[in-house]
């Protein structure tokens, strides 16, 4: 029995599979998961070492070098690089592209393995190295809490309620804290009264750790009961910490610590970060949701937790919301609905404005199954709404009405020619079952390239191809037996042969007469077709290029890199001033500033800048992303003038992985020296071409005092570089002695000395150093030749472990990244690099060439099976040869969409131009299958190429206005906006391609002549051919 008659006779099937679509389509949408952007695995890890009190060439040296040895062994490893900074390593860890997610754990506990190997070579003072694989962890909800006259630990406090609340909400995975300023118990010592006594502060310190520590008593009992025995003389206030007792060396006397020092409880004056919104001290709460739940109900109940929780905080204490993933996910996803939505309202008024209400209804019927089918598959195979597979069923929609038009319109000619619609289904389908089935595979195969792609702009863009294919097949399958179903009851004949008025329509007579005068000139047609391409190609250009588009959120940043060696609270006090200007702007709803790191990661595509103290971060939220651009300029102005010492620089968010610099320099080579030489040779190259925010990732040395120690007095005193390096600790931030346990904090006790002569750089030769030999204080001015005040490089990179210097730069307004870049290629060709260095370019020129690299790895595969299906529908060569040679004809629409819109081509372009590919060659599929049809039928062979194209005139140019409109509402939309442009101008054209370049092409390769007609028949005349084809069951 034919598909087609068995759903026709056995409705049963029919209406099993419409229910299965249609219920299993609204379970889907309702069920399924939502995110603002697809997930993809950051596959890097971070090694992090201290080593206190190191130079960043010490850090290299000792901790970098050593430990970035043992990571390369690893066969994984596509790329290390790294930071030393003063008292810190830090090593990224990058693995190659084609181990999967869920390799990595068994990857990082290699990693932690070889980590762990090399910890036995790494100086004594560096403490053990720190693996984190979990950096990419998103905290998709992001606010801000401030409370007004609260002290910073009332405040920690309060914090601490919430987090411990919202970790209990259904769905959180995980929540963070950030910008809790901790308390110091601070000892301001007398140093002369240390030093009449003969007490040292490692004495100090061994008192206070033994009196502060928890230390196991025992514990008596029998055979049925033991007791633990406990001791409660553990100070745990800072009273305790007063009392503490010690005795007098050579006496025995006691003495009390109060007796010595002035103990007080601060906050930290320098801590490692500082947080505040719109210019009020703030702690940052970010809440993670598990892999497998709906960030939007995740973030629904954690809003419902926080209103509650609101209900019993203190007066003054305030939740701002920094960024609500799950709110941008709901909104982003209905705006993708309404279009989706809007799409398949314009296919099917398309249709049945020119096709009939009843073929309106029949196609719409099959193309509202193919999107709630899709949905069904894509909540069973866990692909989650967002983003780019929302765009996919948009993109798809052209070729999924496609095959339902073929199907309704091989049904309708049949019954306006008086045959029965189960007829007129059975020939259609047995006739294009083939054909469409292969078209279908082509137009998915031509996406394969993405789905193969394993790279993160391939995983970012997986659910694309997953989609379409989905999409594409179901709706081949709702083609063949849908399609009959729906149109059997539809479609009724009228009891009259109308077939001589079937392509008498007065479009149908023009198009005619255009074929006729291309067939008849076929060189000439042929030589138009190659100088239009060969002009395009041209063209293309002056094309704008680019990457990923900036994202629709309205938000920026403003980075500040103040003088290197800067204290946190100089890099805070220019983020408020900063701030304070951006608060005054009506266009700003509000702004957060961190210092001393990034913020923690609240979107996929947010990098957060390493731990540095000369580093700032402005987080500003606008009214509308409109704003942004003009915004920005007027604050570049301003906020240089106002801290001309800081490297200011802006940037937005783009969509994608990798949020890069524009334009990146990498110059790599032995010699520090050398290599902040030859950037100081580029930098002017990046200005001249009118880069802005132009700097390189070394910043400038800092300041540094070296104390040059006389070696042999300080052997005869019995005086190490240790006990010289605490005596200047004690003397200028302070000399930590321990810690004091209290409830779930540690409080760390700090020795210094008073604040009058603390921080003195002209009496540190007067500072008194310990010596545990001769139990007695020795002047530092004997000990240290002179204190030296020089420079010093206080971040060093390298790549590949070669020394490596980055100068970055944005590209001016009005000019995109890939424009820039090939400026600066241009720029730095005459540079001349000393022997044993290189230069190669970086940033998003870079990004770009590896996504567009690792998807052309792949397509060659795609297209070899696309031209094996070709070969084998039509068990020909030179079918095939023909439909491919219009594919790189496709440009011509490309260029002039491209050029018209004054978009740029950038890599969703690119995926457009696949898109467009697969349209055209399904199209292309379908007409040559019908010339060959109608050839074999016994018409003459041009009469048959003419009435074959006529006859697929209305499905063709259905299919490419429908998609066209369908496409439309993608034009607003900024990531989708020059995929649009690029299929619907490419289409435009591609459906030219089709009706005329492919009739064209076939007569040239079949050497048709032009005799090789039937006398006065015109297309209205074709007889209802039967191809003589295995019945698909």
């Amino acid at each position: 029995m034919k598909i087609s008659d068995l759903f026709i006779e056995r409705p049963v099937y029919s209406w099993t599979l419409i229910l299965i679509f249609l219920l299993g389509g609204l379970w889907g949408l309702s069920d399924i998961g939502r995110l603002e952007d697809p997930a993809f695995t950051i596959k890097q890890a971070r090694v992090f070492t201290t080593y206190p009190g190191a130079s960043a060439r010490q850090v290299e040296e000792e901790v970098t070098e050593k430990l970035e040895i043992a990571i390369q062994q690893m066969a994984q490893l596509k790329r290390i690089t790294s930071t030393s900074r003063t008292g810190l390593s830090e090593i990224n860890v990058e693995i190659k592209d084609e181990y999967l997610s869920e390799d990595l754990p068994q990857i990082w506990d290699e990693l932690r393995r070889k980590v762990s190997d090399a910890r036995a070579s790494l100086p004594k003072g560096a403490l053990p190295p720190v693996v984190n694989d979990d950096f990419g962890d998103v905290y998709g909800i992001y606010f801000a809490m401030t409370g007004e006259n609260f002290t910073p630990s009332e405040m920690r406090d309060i914090s601490k309620v919430v987090r411990r609340e919202l970790l209990a909400v259904d769905g959180v995975a995980r929540v963070s804290r950030s910008g809790v300023i901790d308390e110091v118990a601070y000892l301001d010592v007398d140093e002369t009264r240390l030093a009449q006594l003969g007490f040292s502060l490692d004495d100090l310190s061994q008192v206070i750790t033994s009196e502060t520590s928890t230390e196991q008593s025992g514990e008596v009992g029998d055979r049925d009961l033991r007791t633990r025995i406990t001791v409660n003389s553990q100070a745990t206030d800072l009273d305790s910490v007063r009392n503490i007792l010690f005795g007098v060396p050579g006496s025995t006397a006691m003495l009390a610590v109060q007796d010595v020092a002035d103990v007080s409880l601060a906050y930290d004056e320098s801590p490692s970060f500082i947080a505040r919104f719109n210019g009020q001290p703030a702690i940052l709460i970010g809440v993670a949701g598990n892999l497998d739940t709906n960030i939007v109900d995740v973030g629904k109940a954690v809003e419902a937790k926080l209103a509650q929780l609101k209900q019993g905080l203190p007066l003054g204490v305030e939740l701002h919301p920094v960024y609500a993933q799950h709110t941008v996910v709901e909104e982003s996803v209905d705006g993708f609905l309404f279009n989706l939505l809007s799409s398949v309202a314009i296919v099917i008024f398309v249709l049945c404005l020119f096709m009939g209400w009843r073929s309106g209804v029949v196609v719409g019927t099959v193309l509202g199954l193919t999107v709630l089918g899709t949905l069904l598959f894509m909540n069973l195979f866990e692909i989650n709404l967002q983003r780019i597979s929302l765009g996919a069923l948009i993109i798809a929609m052209g070729m999924l009405v496609d095959n339902a038009i073929v199907v309704a319109e091989g049904m309708l000619i049949g019954v306006q020619k008086n045959q029965q619609p189960k007829s007129a289904a059975a020939r259609i389908v047995r006739q294009a079952f083939w054909p469409l089935l292969g078209a279908t595979i082509i137009g998915i195969m031509a996406f394969s390239g993405i789905g193969l792609s394993p790279d993160s702009t391939g995983e970012f863009l997986f659910s694309l191809f997953a989609v379409i294919g989905i999409s594409l097949l179901l709706s081949w399958v709702l083609a063949v037996t849908i399609t009959p179903f729906v149109g059997n009851h539809l479609f009724k004949p009228s009891g009259e042969t109308n077939s001589d008025d079937l392509y008498n329509g007065k479009f149908y007579r023009m198009y005619e007469g255009v074929l006729s005068r291309a067939l008849a000139h076929r060189r000439i047609t042929v030589a138009i077709l190659v100088a239009v391409t060969a002009a395009s190609y041209f063209a293309f250009g002056f094309v704008k290029q680019s990457f990923f588009p900036s994202s629709n959120t309205p938000m920026f940043f403003v980075n500040y890199h103040m003088p290197q060696g800067s204290d946190i609270n100089r890099t805070d006090r220019a983020l408020q001033e900063a701030g304070e200007y951006f608060e005054a702007q009506k266009e700003v709803e509000w702004v957060t500033a961190v210092a001393g790191r990034g913020a923690d990661r609240f979107m996929l595509t947010y990098a957060p800048d390493a731990p540095n103290a000369a580093y700032g971060q402005l987080i500003v939220r606008t009214h509308d992303r409109e704003q942004i651009p003009q915004l920005i300029e007027s604050a570049k102005l301003a906020l240089r003038e106002q801290h001309p010492e800081a490297l200011i620089t802006f940037k937005r968010l783009a969509f994608g992985p990798g949020n890069v610099p524009d334009v990146q320099v990498r110059i790599s080579g032995p010699d520090h020296a050398v290599l902040r030489a030859l950037a100081e040779q580029i930098k002017p190259i990046f200005l001249e071409k009118g880069l802005d925010n132009v700097n390189h990732d070394w910043r400038g040395r800092e300041p540094v005092i070296r104390a040059h120690i006389l070696d042999e007095r300080a052997r005869v005193a019995g005086v190490t570089s240790e006990d010289i390096s605490r005596t200047i600790q004690f003397a200028t931030s302070g000399y930590r002695l321990g810690s004091i346990e209290s409830g779930d904090r540690i409080i760390p006790v700090v020795a210094r000395l008073p604040e009058d002569d603390r921080n003195q750089v002209g009496a540190l030769e007067d500072r008194l150093v310990w010596s545990a030999n001769q139990r007695d204080y020795i002047p530092a001015g004997q000990l240290v030749e002179k204190f030296e005040t020089t420079a010093e490089d206080g971040l060093i990179h390298r790549r590949n472990r070669i020394p490596t210097i980055t100068i970055s730069g944005d590209a001016p307004a009005g000019m995109n990244a890939m424009a820039a870049s090939a400026q600066i290629l241009d720029g730095y060709e005459d540079l001349s690099l000393p022997p044993g260095y290189r230069i190669e370019i970086g940033g998003v020129f870079e990004q770009s060439g590896d996504a567009q690299e690792s998807l052309g790895a792949r397509l060659p595969l795609s297209f070899l099976v696309m031209m094996v299906i070709t070969v084998l529908l039509f068990g020909t060569v030179k079918e095939p040869i023909i439909i491919w040679l219009v594919v790189p004809m496709s440009l011509v629409g490309v260029v002039v969409g491209l050029l018209v819109s004054g978009l740029p081509f950038g890599f969703m372009s690119l995926l457009g131009v696949l898109s467009l590919s697969g349209m055209l060659i399904k199209n292309a599929v379908v007409l040559v299958d019908e010339i060959e049809v109608q050839t074999h039928a016994g018409l003459p062979r041009l009469t048959a190429i003419q009435q074959a194209s006529v006859s697929r005139l209305r499905p063709v140019f259905l299919a490419a206005v429908t998609t066209i409109l369908g496409m439309s509402p993608l034009l607003f939309d900024a990531f989708f906006a020059d995929m649009a442009a690029t299929i619907i101008g490419g289409l435009s054209f591609a459906t030219v391609l089709t009706l005329i370049a492919v009739p064209v092409f076939y007569a040239i390769f079949h050497k048709v002549r032009a005799d090789e007609v039937v006398a006065k028949e015109t297309p209205n005349t074709t007889p209802v051919i039967e191809r003589k084809e295995p019945e698909p069951v």
